[in-house]
């Protein structure tokens, strides 16, 4: 399998698992109702909708601003194609499908849902307190961990996977 035919694969592939995992939880689990869904000590189901970007920067849910991030995602996605097509190394565009994936199963909820959908949710209780990591789904961990195998390439992996 050619590397491009691989990314295009990992993209699908991600997009799909994103927002079908998306899907039963708001549709046949009803997240919505159910709230705080412990699984286990440290880990959580909980419905967040983020109107932001990543990690909830830039919270802000006017018309105006949810174009704009659109925006900027679809320049971000064209560009991140082309640096697939251009990729020689079936890491690097695995690693660009992931985000890829991502970012449009991610924009997809905002369509949808003028935000993102986020479930997912670690923390850790030490002393009495409780510690919080950022609430996300199944495509903020695709483009996190494409972004690190696309960090990982660029020390190990052939100049032609660089980017353009």
């Amino acid at each position: 399998m050619t590397p491009l035919r691989t990314g295009i694969l990992a993209a699908v592939a991600t997009l799909v698992a994103d927002q079908a995992s998306k899907l039963w939880l708001l549709n046949s689990f009803d997240l919505a109702r159910r709230g705080v869904v412990k699984v286990t000590p440290f880990f959580d189901l909980v419905l967040a909708w983020n109107i932001g970007i990543s990690f909830g920067w830039l919270q802000n849910d006017g018309h105006a601003a949810q174009l704009a991030l659109m925006a900027v995602k679809i320049v971000a996605v064209v560009a991140l194609a082309i640096w697939m097509a251009r990729s020689q190394t079936h890491l690097a565009t695995v690693a660009l499908g992931l985000i890829i994936g991502g970012a449009i199963g991610n924009g997809i909820d905002r369509l949808a849902y003028g935000a993102v959908v986020d479930f997912a949710l670690f923390h850790i209780e030490i002393a009495g307190n409780t510690y919080n990591w950022y609430v996300f789904n199944l495509a903020d961990v695709a483009i996190v961990a494409g972004v690190a195998a696309l960090l990982y390439d660029s020390f190990v992996g052939i100049p032609a996977a660089k980017a353009p």
